[in-house]
């Protein structure tokens, strides 16, 4: 049974019950490779589907999902989904969107076709962990894999939405453990393209070490306020963690600090903030949301002022606006919302000026998660890095904490650089910023 055809079967039964419905369909298929002294340690290749129903009927939402597709299980998905919905409370806010788009992302540009034989890619995995371990003072490279993975959405509603994607990611990472008498470090260096021919081998692992073996010999700075850069890992990871303060979501809900300041500035009078779906360059590129609701660049901070929180359809009734395109939802999951890409736009500083006098460089963090609170803004991370005088490494730095808070870390912008970088996943856009006065506790 093809896809259009599962989906309509599914409709037609929300329908027939009186109700109106959306229906996501995930598709994956992933080739995943391993290596561990010398031998392929792992080699993986998988596939899946599933489809998410949401179905509104009385203004009570209800959910189910199912990874069968045979006729007896599209009904069950159904009969679940409103025996759900007939438990919960009246939603007021949420609908299925009057929307009949027809939506397709292009294969060429998103999942372009490419002939590699396997074996090429089991030597890249192979050659990639050899070479690591071949340098000096690495003892081995626990972490590594070789992926090529195609993931397909379908989204499908009773009011006629017809939407679909289809990309592709090829993704190669290496972290090495080196040691030295009682010093040891670990890092790594990973890479990302639509295409596996684009991922090199050679650049991968040298970056992997250098990045390991530049660090071992850090030591603690002496406690105090310095600058701070944050490389474009460490600083896409940080504006990720505190993400929430642009959500609709928790605002609905009463706790994103940020829903009583739109329209104030927040920031340096610099910053402007973008979610830039539509940038094909990225992982994160989106054509329509978890509703289906066609998606654009939506400016969140403009000249350092809060312009918009990011709505679902739910989100935006709620709080009397127009859905900005950020419906987020799996097929296990009710209906939230997300970021696709984001994007710091650049700013006026040369590189000169933005690495001048001294300054850390940040360049790994520890306890993301568990050391910030998105809702005051307070963090508290162990830290690793660089110490560093006019663009010029000085020595490594290791055992500090970096605490503060993000809130007003984003006041405390000294310069943002004209050049702008994706992290290596490709999930953000940035130009370095500089931040001053932030506590380090050596």
């Amino acid at each position: 049974m093809s896809i259009e055809n599962q989906a309509q079967q599914v409709i037609d039964l929300v329908s027939a019950a009186g109700a109106m419905g959306d229906l996501i369909i995930d598709q994956g298929e992933s080739l995943s490779l391993k290596a561990s002294e010398g031998e392929l340690e792992e080699y993986k290749v998988s596939s899946s589907q599933i489809l998410g129903l949401r179905v509104i009927k009385d203004g009570k939402v209800g959910t189910a999902y199912s990874e069968a597709v045979d006729k007896n299980a599209l009904n069950s998905l159904v009969d679940q989904a409103l025996t759900n919905a007939s438990f919960t409370v009246t939603e007021a806010h949420e609908r299925i969107q009057l929307n009949d788009n027809r939506l397709k992302t292009d294969d060429a540009v998103l999942c372009p076709a490419e002939d590699v034989e396997i074996e090429h890619k089991i030597k890249f995995c192979l050659d990639m962990e050899r070479d690591l371990v071949a340098k000096p003072k690495v003892k081995n490279v626990p972490y590594n894999s070789v992926q090529d993975i195609t993931g397909q959405r379908h989204v499908f509603s009773s009011a006629g939405l017809n939407a679909s994607s289809k990309s592709r990611m090829c993704v190669a990472y290496a972290y090495a453990l080196i040691e030295d008498g009682d010093k040891n470090a670990m890092q790594g260096a990973g890479q990302a393209s639509r295409l596996f021919a684009d991922l090199n081998v050679n650049d991968l692992v040298e970056r992997a070490y250098s990045n390991t073996i530049d660090i071992l010999d850090g030591s603690p700075v002496a406690s105090g306020h310095y600058d701070v850069i944050f490389d474009e890992e460490m600083q896409a990871s940080l504006f990720q963690v505190f993400s929430m303060m642009f959500s609709g979501k928790s605002a609905k809900d009463g706790v994103n600090p940020m829903r009583e300041k739109l329209g104030h500035a927040i920031a340096d009078p610099r910053l402007n903030i973008i979610d830039q779906p539509l940038n094909s360059q990225g992982f994160g590129y989106s054509l329509f949301d978890a509703e289906g609701i066609a998606t654009h660049a939506t400016p969140l901070i403009v000249d350092g002022v809060l312009n918009t929180l990011i709505h679902n359809s739910a989100t935006a009734s709620f709080f009397d606006v127009v859905t900005t395109g950020h419906a987020s939802r799996s097929p296990k999951s009710t209906m939230g919302v997300g970021l696709h890409q984001i994007e710091i736009s650049a700013g006026d500083a040369t590189s000169v000026d933005l690495l001048c006098s001294e300054y850390l460089l940040l360049t790994d963090m520890t306890g993301l998660h568990s050391g910030a609170n998105a809702i005051s803004g307070d963090f508290s991370f162990g830290a690793s890095g660089y110490l560093c005088q006019d663009g010029e490494r000085v020595r490594p730095v290791r055992g500090i904490t970096v605490a503060g808070n993000f809130y007003e870390m984003l006041r405390k912008i000294a310069l943002i650089g004209k050049d702008q970088y994706w992290n290596w996943e490709k999930s953000a856009l940035m130009p370095q910023v500089r931040f001053a006065d932030i506590a380090i506790s050596g």
